[in-house]
């Protein structure tokens, strides 16, 4: 049997070194900003989808219904074509009393978020960069406001406050103040171990003034951690308004979901078994709690370390397997075909043989 093959055969380290160049280029590197958001995943698709939808139905939902507060004479209207969510007990519309309440719940989530959030950042980042007794009084502070129990606090404050005066800032204002404390400790350490480093301490010996350092050095070593802290803040914030609405302390002259909560409680919804009447406003809190907690999953890949290693590996075996298959294509295609006469002889030679 003749021999065809060549004398130099290619093997897999020419296939690497011949598949490099393209999977170089095709691979660019993931810049710095880049590496400080979340890998897609089906989780935080879900999660973005969630947050997006109900965010987009609270903001453009009110310019199409109705007036929420209109009183007509069909109470406890079940859904028809009508009215897609039913009527309340004085007859108003379910869907835009939840177009309107969702708006309201969603102004309230990111008041609390912001204000927390620049607290917690005020009180840790600051602190924790300036030292001796600034940073003492600081911690001393957060520690104070730590230990407070939260609810009962929250329920203190707006109850000295009168109902007339109860809006939408008010009780932002009430929910944020007691919220700070667990995330500006947390970013208080976070802070001590970035000052540390030799480009924040060259910084400082450079002259830099010493909001620049924190917001050029520092402050973007930190970003996950913040992101996280303002979503799970957000989350707290609707979570604590429906609470605070549902026992009569909530805003008096704005629609939030736990004011909806609050009427249907009052009216009997429960009892007289109109679902359509508090079952969405409870299902709206579920869902953008939901969302906005696969959203922060995601971005606790990128705080832990072990996640982030993880999720790193897998990356890792992705590509090799990926870079194993298209070796093994390549190889093929690089394997030279005996001629057809000589499969042929090879052929007749098998057949005789037997």
């Amino acid at each position: 049997m003749t021999n065809v093959t060549p004398a130099t055969e290619p093997s897999v380290a020419d296939a690497v070194e011949s598949l490099a160049p393209e999977a170089s280029s095709s691979r660019r590197p993931r810049d710095g900003w880049r590496m400080l958001l979340p890998t897609m995943t089906p989780w935080l698709g879900i999660g973005l989808f969630l947050v997006a939808a109900i965010t987009l139905f609270g903001t453009i939902a009110p310019y199409f219904v109705g007036d929420p507060q209109q009183i007509r004479d069909i109470g406890l209207t079940p859904p028809s074509s009508e009215f897609i969510l039913g009527t309340t007990q004085t007859g108003q519309d379910v869907f835009a009393q939840l177009a309107y309440a969702t708006r309201g719940s969603l102004q309230i989530g990111l008041l609390v978020g912001v204000l927390a959030t620049v607290l917690s950042c005020f009180f840790g980042i600051y602190g924790a960069y300036r030292g001796g007794a600034v940073a003492e009084s600081f911690s001393l502070f957060a520690n104070v406001m730590l230990v407070i129990p939260g609810l009962p606090l929250v329920i203190v404050i707006s109850g000295f406050v009168p109902r007339e005066s109860r809006g939408l800032w008010t009780i932002g204002v009430v929910l944020a103040i007691t919220s700070w404390a667990a995330s500006a400790r947390v970013l208080h350490a976070q802070t001590l171990s970035v000052r540390n480093r030799d480009y924040v301490a060259a910084s400082r010996v450079s002259g830099e003034k010493p909001w620049r350092v924190i917001i050029v050095e520092i402050l973007p070593n930190l970003l996950p951690v913040i992101a996280s802290q303002f979503v799970f803040a957000v989350i707290a914030a609707i979570l604590g308004e429906a609470g605070l609405s549902f026992i009569g302390l909530g805003a008096s002259n704005s629609a939030t979901l736990g004011t909806m909560l609050f009427y249907a409680q009052n009216g009997f919804a429960l009892s007289l078994g109109a679902w359509w009447w508090f079952a969405p406003p409870g299902l709206m809190i579920a869902l953008f709690g939901m969302g906005l907690s696969l959203i922060n999953f995601s971005i606790d890949e990128i705080i832990n370390p072990k996640l982030k290693n993880l999720r790193q590996h897998r990356k890792r075996a992705r590509r090799a397997a990926r870079l194993e298959r298209e070796l093994a294509r390549a190889n093929r295609r690089t394997r030279p075909q005996a001629p057809e006469a000589v499969r042929d002889a090879d052929a007749e030679k098998e057949v005789s043989s037997r």
